[in-house]
């Protein structure tokens, strides 16, 4: 006998932002295991690869705490940090960890070579950390801001910094 089961319109779910990647995480990271955490953390390594492989880079810094809470930061460009031209109250660097498919790799302007093509590395290590804090180091300041499962968590901090730091520094806890 047939089931009496509607499937009309208001059955069809649009997840959004980073809903996705919550609810299928398998299907962004292969896993959510030892292996997935592996791929989070290739995804932040390959953006500091990428930065020393065109030039801009000339260190990597790993580190990895027993708590779980992962750092790599690169003395590179740095995440862009000025206002996004389709997001005009976004700073770039809260576009870039908060949408899906938006990175600096879709042209060939900004890098040449790269390990991550597809604009949504660091959007899905976003997504899966409880805790993740961004720290860009350009021009003599220091632009920070801290997220939850892929939510905004703190407006952009700017900070006077030294004006030799530069580069990106990602910090991020899964557990």
């Amino acid at each position: 006998m047939a089931n009496k089961f509607t499937y009309k319109a208001k059955d069809i779910e649009v997840l959004e932002g980073l809903e996705p990647v919550r609810k299928r995480p398998g299907m962004y990271i292969g896993s959510t295991n030892q292996d997935g955490l592996h791929h989070l953390v290739n995804e932040i390594l390959d953006n500091s690869i990428d930065e020393v492989l065109a030039g801009y880079a000339s260190k990597i810094y790993f580190n990895y705490k027993k708590s779980g809470f992962i750092k790599i930061k690169d003395d590179g460009r740095g995440i862009p940090v000025d206002f996004h031209p389709k997001y005009k109250n976004k700073r770039a660097i809260e576009v870039v960890l908060t949408t899906l498919h938006a990175g600096g790799k879709f042209n060939s302007n900004a890098y040449r070579t790269s390990g991550g093509l597809h604009g949504v590395g660091i959007s899905v290590v976003n997504a899966l950390s409880s805790y993740l804090k961004v720290d860009v180091y350009k021009n003599g300041k220091l632009y920070s801001q801290e997220y939850s499962k892929g939510k905004v968590k703190s407006k952009v901090k700017i900070e006077k910094c030294g004006k030799k730091l530069k580069g990106t520094e990602i910090t991020f806890f899964t557990r």
